[in-house]
């Protein structure tokens, strides 16, 4: 994930965290697809490193696990964001510097077989302190791989 916004430098040095995203997170080869107003998906493409078993062509279900609480933290910092627009840095950073995952649900639906992969996610609800989402993972195909529900601190 290559993408960091230069409106969002700041908050991210006032929060404290690098510019630049995780290593794990670059290790995957995540792409944000889709970032406007309302939506955000991200994009993995496969490669062997990420496979279950050897010969096997299936993503490894922590991968899986991994895109899904992702796109989950990714929807709810966006709402946050948007939320605290207008706000000092240092209020913002209060609010991000707290957030993480208290709880992750994943359903693996089917087998993670396919080329491309592509997580997006809605809030369910946004709270004083909670923050829950929906999220789902498809394959190139449409192909519904997994679905999650996830639970994060948002203040």
């Amino acid at each position: 994930m290559q993408y960091i916004n230069e409106e969002y430098q700041g908050l991210l040095k006032e929060i404290g965290l690098q510019v630049r995203y995780p290593p794990f997170l670059e290790f995957l080869g995540l792409t944000i697809e889709t970032m406007d107003a309302d939506n955000i998906s991200i994009k993995l493409a496969m490669r062997d490193e990420l496979c279950g078993y050897p010969g096997d062509e299936a993503l490894h279900g922590g991968v899986i696990a991994a895109m899904i609480d992702i796109i989950g933290g990714t929807v709810v910092a966006w709402k946050l964001l948007k939320e605290t627009k207008g706000q000092s840095l240092q209020e913002q950073a209060k609010r991000f510097r707290n957030m993480s995952t208290v709880d992750l649900r994943v359903d693996y639906l089917r087998p993670g077989k396919g080329k491309i992969f592509t997580a997006t996610a809605s809030v369910l609800r946004t709270g004083k302190k909670l923050a829950v989402t929906r999220m789902e993972l498809h394959n190139e195909e449409k192909r519904l791989i997994a679905v999650g529900t996830g639970t994060y601190t948002v203040g």
